[in-house]
């Protein structure tokens, strides 16, 4: 297997190689991570807007299995993120090249197909992310102040609204400055969700709606779609764990980190859905009043996602023109992919079938068919029988909610634009 040390464009953010938490004071810019911090920056990756699409999927797949759903999938999220930690490790011992990111480790364990596989699954799930992105701030907009114009809905009217600011923020070459509104984006949402919990609370107690713990089967594929696009953040694992101080506790710190994102998802869904019952809406705050504060929390969200949109589709870029310009800047290719994301925005009607997309098709063959086949590939006859036969099962398991989950999606989302 050969290995370059060539920067992949397969991490998410600006820059893969360094830490998302700046270092505090004057010293070693690059200091190593203590486990509070590894657990603020695990946060950090993981914790998005898609917390709140996560209400409308327990009213879609009822409480407990969504409860269920969300706790399954942050213990295989989590046992994938610690394959590729363990891959890293074994090959870096081995190698006087280090293995930045997850590009990096495909190309090691897979030469040009496997960095090619990586590589278009970042594509996807970072355009992905960028279209839910819009979704949600013209949903939010639209809900706040409806325009519409001739044959343009309001949603439309707010995505055509903010393309000429998004075609001038996606030209500048460097969006380094824009990384530290990561950290601002989770403060924001860390706020939402907290305004959210409260009014959930305060309905709950006066007026508790019929609730249902499960659905049935035919909503479970929704439910895993978007629970698996609430975790993912598997391209920030390896630079993570190259910023931890004590890397043997890196396992543990990073199992407390998970075991408390799926807490407080867990907690926000139920309340969520236990307020409103079947008038939770696909973006939860657009159940919250018309108070001054709600209104803030709205538009903050929109003001976050706006400049985020920026730093998340940079990795679009890095790969677009690595493969089309040999790594030249290149504006109109830039330009296209932000006037794709946008068109796709326009035509995808409800903000939480969309999640559940993206999750089933993208996230989970980078979440779980990837780290475990590479893992197959990279021990081989070194595993025993019941880890070969684990990582069969995830790929063979992620291959089938792959396929299964996205014609589920799709099928919500055509029948969605109908009604």
């Amino acid at each position: 297997m050969g290995f370059s040390n060539e920067a992949s464009s397969s991490g998410y953010g600006i820059d893969a190689s360094g830490p998302l938490l700046p270092p505090v004071g004057g010293g070693d810019p690059h200091p190593l991570s203590s486990q509070p911090k590894t657990v603020a920056n695990v946060f950090i990756a993981i914790v998005g807007s898609g917390v709140l699409g996560l209400p409308y999927a327990f009213r879609r797949t009822g409480w407990a299995a969504g409860i269920i759903l969300l706790l399954a999938v942050a213990a295989l999220t989590f046992h994938c993120m610690m394959l590729l930690v363990r891959i890293r490790r074994c090959i870096d011992l081995d190698r006087s090249a280090k293995i930045a990111s997850f590009g990096d480790l495909g190309f090691a364990v897979s030469g040009t197909v496997g960095r090619i596989l990586v590589d278009v699954m970042i594509v996807l799930s970072q355009a992905g992310f960028c279209v839910g992105y819009l979704i949600f701030i013209s949903n939010s907009l639209s809900h706040l102040l409806p325009l519409s114009f001739a044959f343009l809905s309001s949603k439309a009217v707010y995505v055509l609204a903010v393309l000429p600011f998004q075609l001038g923020l996606n030209s500048i070459k460097t969006l380094t400055l824009l990384a530290p509104l990561s950290i601002f984006a989770d403060v924001v949402d860390l706020g939402a969700m907290g305004v959210v919990i409260v009014e959930d609370i305060s309905i709950l107690l006066s007026n508790p709606p019929p609730l249902h713990a499960f659905a049935g089967p035919s909503v479970i594929l929704y439910g895993v779609g978007v629970a698996v696009y609430a975790f993912e953040g598997i391209g920030m694992i390896l630079p993570l764990e190259s910023e931890a101080a004590d890397k043997s506790k890196f396992g543990r710190t990073l199992a407390l980190s998970m075991g408390l994102i799926a807490f407080i998802y867990g907690l926000f869904g139920a309340l969520g859905y236990a307020a409103f019952g079947e008038e939770t809406k696909d973006i939860i705050t657009a159940n919250l009043g018309a108070g001054v504060l709600t209104v803030a929390i709205q538009i903050g969200l929109c003001i976050n996602l706006f400049f985020t949109f920026p730093v998340m589709m940079n990795p679009v870029f890095e790969v677009a023109e690595r493969w089309v310009t040999g790594k030249r800047y290149c504006w109109w290719l830039r330009w296209s992919a932000v006037l794709a994301v946008s068109l796709v925005a326009t035509l995808v009607p409800n903000f939480a079938d969309f999640l559940s997309l993206v999750g089933s098709s993208v996230c989970v063959v980078l979440g779980f068919v990837l780290p475990a086949a590479f893992h197959l590939k990279a021990f081989g006859s070194d595993l025993s029988w019941t880890e070969v036969a684990s990582d069969i099962f995830i790929v063979a398991i992620g291959m089938g909610l792959a396929i299964s989950g996205t014609w589920s999606s799709l099928v919500s989302i055509i029948n969605s634009s109908e009604t």
